[in-house]
């Protein structure tokens, strides 16, 4: 946020944890980042640890639904700049896109 806030002069934060992400945003986020659904999603989490879903899944449907139910799994922040984006992790990876 630091980042953003010395080298942007407006952005926008959308917090989906508090606002659902629907499947068409998110499959629009994916084609971004030019990412497949997988690494999109923290395995660590309670919420994905105990879904039936392993690590290696490959159906695109399946792992976005899985988001949209359970939006806590999903990587963040997300940084996206026009047609170009990134996983804010680590925060540098936001000089990427600016």
């Amino acid at each position: 946020m630091k980042i953003l806030k010395k080298e942007c002069k407006s952005f926008n934060i959308v917090q989906y944890l508090k606002e659902k992400i629907n499947q068409k945003t998110l499959d629009n986020i994916l084609n971004i980042l030019n990412i497949e659904p997988i690494d999109l999603i923290r395995k660590n989490e309670k919420e994905f640890k105990t879904s039936d879903i392993s690590p290696k899944e490959k159906n695109r449907n399946k792992l976005i639904q899985l988001i949209v139910e359970n939006p806590k799994i999903m990587e963040r922040p997300i940084i996206l700049n026009g047609e170009k984006g990134v996983i804010g992790r680590p925060p540098e990876n936001i000089y990427k896109i600016l």
